[in-house]
């Protein structure tokens, strides 16, 4: 059985271009940087979580909720063949329940707080709206979007953003947690336009604070799908010591 099972929906993906030495202290062992076109990512991800369930059991009141993260990309090699993934630095969530069993079963760096979203869809367009409250201030994510969408092209920007299956944690200097994501290839809608009014600092941490001003390099907005998440696997290294 799946550990969970969910819909991940409207996944609005800004991208960031960042010095590879920043991010490359948060790697867990046995796995390297995945740069794109000479590019080292880090992506703020904002989305919904619906119809969640956890060892197949819905948790009352923790079904559908938001999320926000800031996640950069990583490669494993195994087997003759890169594994593609994810190495959150935060993961926020409206939930307690979220929150302690991530953060214990997968040593994910979760945390809770007041969240809310807000879908709008006009005549031509969508508006996605999600936001997150620290400090008595709301911090916000929103883009508009063309309503049609499309396929995400092969070889794309967009395709490296969204096409990573498994996220690694480091849970020891010489251990590492493995867990592969699976869905379907994700459809896009086009981004008109998008305002970002986040505290990178606060949030999280000093090391990020250099995109407070940054420019993204993109912004995606990915419909999503019904997702599954697998028991995590431990990989362990020996000390070069």
């Amino acid at each position: 059985m799946s550990f969970l099972n969910a819909q991940w929906k409207d996944l609005a993906l800004i991208n960031y271009e960042i010095d590879a030495q920043i991010v490359e202290k948060y790697l867990p062992a046995g796995t390297e940087l995945d740069i794109w076109n000479g590019k080292c990512y880090v992506s703020l991800v904002g989305f919904l979580f619906k119809e969640t369930k956890v060892l197949g059991i819905k948790i009352p009141f923790h079904i559908d909720f938001e999320e926000v993260n800031l996640r950069f990309y990583v490669k494993r090699f195994e087997n003759g063949e890169w594994k593609r993934g994810v190495v959150f630095i935060k993961e926020i969530v409206p939930k307690k329940a979220i929150t302690f069993i991530a953060n214990s079963l997968y040593n994910e760096h979760y945390e809770t707080l007041k969240m809310r979203h807000k879908i709008i869809e006009k005549e031509n367009t969508k508006i996605f709206h999600y936001q997150w409250k620290v400090d008595g201030k709301w911090n916000t994510i929103k883009l508009e979007t063309q309503k049609e969408s499309k396929e995400i092209e092969l070889g794309s920007e967009a395709e490296f953003i969204t096409e990573h299956y498994f996220g690694y944690t480091k849970y020891k200097d010489t251990t590492t947690f493995e867990y592969e994501v699976k869905h379907p290839r994700w459809q896009q809608l086009e981004v008109n336009n998008f305002m970002i009014k986040v505290d990178f600092k606060r949030n999280y941490g000093n090391d990020f604070d250099v995109l407070q001003n940054a420019k993204p390099i993109s912004v995606i907005l990915a419909k999503g799908s019904k997702i599954k998440v697998e028991n995590k696997k431990t990989i362990r290294y020996e000390s070069a010591f």
